[in-house]
């Protein structure tokens, strides 16, 4: 498969409105299929509720919303960072009530869908935003509410695009959703064969999900004893750390108090953990 070169950044540095801004008004745009995706058009083919609410978050040139308006969806919402990107597509779909379009950051977002479409979004998020992902996804979705749509069964050499493995995605996703599907594509575009998974998660809504700020972690071998002493506690179902050890997400019966969670790495005095809100 060949690389893609659209944006040959360090992780390091700001993926933020600014940098997609430039992006755009450049037209480095190389991940842009321009078309909706063959594996997200199947998915969607087999949708009977025409009226359920779907967001398509880091939305792009919006394939697929445009597909989906052109199959009878009523109630689409699509959000992006990039101001320029969202000027077009306000001016393209004008005329069409059945499609919002936000300007703004997918994390600030409020709101209650019955799906979100997962293309290219969560591949240009840095790595260390993943645990975040999961969370504002689990808080947008209805009670039955799914997450489906494409990730990449890959790394790369240069990114954004930010790859993965289907071990890892399982990891993350757990407890918090039940896995409907996550199998290797089989009708991907052909630069990309073998390369894409397709996944359908289901909200589970007999959890919490919370995502907390950590300080004092330095190392590896730190967040696996911290995460240990998380899991031990009564009611914890699943754990799950930042790469950058900054966040971390916590699965659990019911909302575990921050003071037994700042109590169970009481022995570490540099150890800090604050609840997001």
């Amino acid at each position: 498969m060949k690389e893609m070169q659209c944006c040959v950044v360090s992780c390091e540095k700001p993926l933020d409105a600014a940098y997609w801004e430039a992006q755009y008004k450049a037209k480095a745009t190389a991940w842009d299929l321009g078309k909706v995706s063959p594996p997200i058009q199947t998915y969607v083919d087999t949708i009977k509720n025409k009226n359920i609410t779907v967001l398509i978050p880091g939305c792009g040139n919006s394939y697929e919303a445009e597909y989906l308006l052109d199959h009878g969806f009523t109630n689409i919402t699509v959000i992006d960072i990039a101001p320029t990107l969202v000027a077009d597509l306000k001016e393209k779909f004008k005329n069409n009530s059945n499609i919002q379009i936000v300007l703004g950051d997918f994390f600030e977002h409020q709101g209650e869908y019955d799906l979100i479409i997962e293309q290219t979004f969560l591949c240009a998020l840095a790595p260390t935003m993943r645990q975040k992902y999961v969370w504002k996804m689990h808080q947008l979705l209805a009670g039955e509410g799914k997450l489906a749509g494409l990730l990449f069964n890959r790394t790369f050499e240069v990114s954004p695009p930010f790859g993965g493995s289907k071990e890892e995605y399982k990891m993350l996703f757990a407890v918090a959703f039940d896995f409907l599907k996550m199998d290797v594509c089989t009708n991907s575009i052909s630069p990309r064969a073998n390369s894409e998974l397709f996944f359908e998660l289901k909200k589970n809504n007999t959890v919490k999900v919370y995502l907390y700020e950590f300080n004092g972690i330095t190392c590896s071998g730190c967040m696996e004893s911290v995460s240990k002493k998380f899991a031990a506690i009564d009611g914890i179902l699943n754990v799950s750390m930042s790469s950058d050890f900054a966040e971390v997400l916590i699965v659990s019966k019911n909302e575990i108090a921050v003071e037994e969670l700042q109590n169970a790495i009481s022995y570490d005095k540099k150890y800090k953990i604050k609840k997001i809100s």
